[in-house]
């Protein structure tokens, strides 16, 4: 029974890497929808316009690169400047600790007591906790930061870059390799099952409804592709 229990531990998400994880995950599911949306949008209204094969490759592919390093840019700004908050309220409780400990210690114990735990029982933690690791204990408990896992900007613009680029690749391929006649259809239709894919994973790994978020992802979608569509069709007729 006490091995069951283990293993069961074992597969439970602690927090130790949870936040590079969650920001991982994040940064991917963001990139592969507007890799998916921006680039289909791109080349359904070039479709719309043109019917050269050549003219819609290149619209999708450049829009393929300006997205992805767009992506990735404001990922990696995003990030660091939430990092850089992170590493200075760090410093500052650093400061703290080594100038005023017997201020940290009360606030500690404090912070234990709002949690609900006795002010004998909370003062002994506090000082246990102190004794153990007062630095790490304090960036969890009173700024919610674990100082060995802070966000990594590089891991979310990596992240955001390749998902925006498998994301884009869905409706460039869709449009390019069906004939003429089908080119529009099949790219609504390929990007729709991809929007729902990406709609319900999300759901699922974040714990949220599954069908509300599907079908939020679908027509967002579907009216992105609409839209670009007309402009491109109403555009191509008066350019032509």
């Amino acid at each position: 029974m006490s091995t069951d229990v283990d293993a069961t531990h074992a597969d439970e998400p602690h927090t130790s890497g949870l936040a590079n994880r969650l920001n991982w995950l994040r940064a991917g599911m963001l990139g592969a929808n507007d890799g998916i949306v921006s680039t289909a949008g791109i080349v359904v209204g070039v479709a719309a316009a043109t019917t050269e094969r050549g003219s819609i490759f290149t619209a999708g592919i450049a829009g393929l690169a300006a997205g992805a390093v767009s992506m990735a840019l404001g990922e990696y700004v995003s990030v660091s400047t939430q990092r850089d908050t992170e590493a200075s309220l760090l410093a500052k409780e650093k400061w703290e600790l080594e100038n005023d400990p017997d201020d940290e210690l009360d606030e500690l114990a404090m912070i234990l007591t709002a949690k609900g735990i006795n002010e004998e029982t909370a003062r002994d933690a506090a000082r246990e906790l102190t004794a153990h690791d007062a630095f790490t204990a304090h960036a969890q408990l009173e700024l919610g930061i674990d100082p060995n896992d802070l966000t990594n900007p590089w891991q979310a613009a990596g992240s955001s870059a390749v998902s925006f680029t498998v994301g884009a690749l869905l409706p460039l391929i869709a449009i390019l390799l069906p004939p003429e006649t089908w080119r529009v259809p099949v790219c609504f239709a390929v990007v729709l099952v991809a929007l729902a894919f990406t709609g319900a994973l999300g759901a699922k790994l974040g714990g949220s409804r599954i069908p509300r978020a599907t079908i939020r992802m679908v027509i967002g979608g579907a009216l992105a592709m609409a839209v670009t569509y007309g402009i491109g069709a109403a555009f191509g007729q008066v350019v032509g």
